[in-house]
């Protein structure tokens, strides 16, 4: 039981580790003073460039993957790795070191998702790319993917607290997205450019 709450504990401590943040700094840039004002890839890659984009998208997905496959790699069971990767994915949206606050998640989800249910993960991403390539609306592609995860994942061999994990996570990563949401509402939602 300890040793489940420190693993929690951990996964938390490593998913707060603020990416885009520590990358737009090594460019001397603060991206909370930036475009969107978000600390993700997406606000990375339209404020300080494609390559730094990319590398945020990395590293948020790696918090998120790392510690499932670990915990995977040592044996622990599946509802275990679940609450795992929520923990990992909670730090990157709520973050100790930026007082609870963070990034929507995403890309951390992403990680999660690849290490807890891969098979699910290519139904999401198809869907993902065509909203973007036919709409360019990047929020759009992501609250759309994250409402699909726990559905696809129910119609897999699944423990109940996986299905209760991505639930929570999806749920906050469309909460998330609220600005986005009514942007997309209003018709002011930024388009995505390659």
């Amino acid at each position: 039981m300890i040793s489940n709450l420190l693993w929690i504990a951990g996964a938390y401590l490593l998913g707060s580790i603020p990416t885009g943040l520590l990358l737009g700094r090594l460019y001397g840039i603060d991206v909370r003073n930036e475009g969107s004002g978000n600390i993700g890839a997406t606000n990375l890659y339209r404020t300080v460039g494609r390559k730094v984009g990319i590398l945020t998208l990395i590293g948020d997905c790696l918090k998120g993957m790392l510690p499932v496959l670990l915990a995977w790699k040592l044996g622990l069971t599946e509802p275990i790795q679940a609450w795992i990767g929520l923990a990992a994915f909670s730090g990157h949206v709520f973050s100790i070191f930026l007082l609870f606050k963070g990034g929507k998640g995403v890309a951390t989800a992403l990680g999660v998702y690849l290490a807890l249910a891969p098979l699910a993960v290519p139904v999401a991403l198809v869907i993902f790319v065509l909203l973007v390539f036919i709409r360019r609306f990047i929020s759009l592609g992501s609250i759309v993917a994250a409402a699909v995860m726990p559905v696809v994942i129910w119609f897999l061999p699944h423990s109940q607290q996986l299905l209760i994990a991505s639930t929570i996570i999806s749920s906050i990563v469309i909460i998330k997205h609220h600005t986005n949401i009514r942007r997309l509402i209003a018709g002011t939602e930024n388009r995505f450019n390659v």
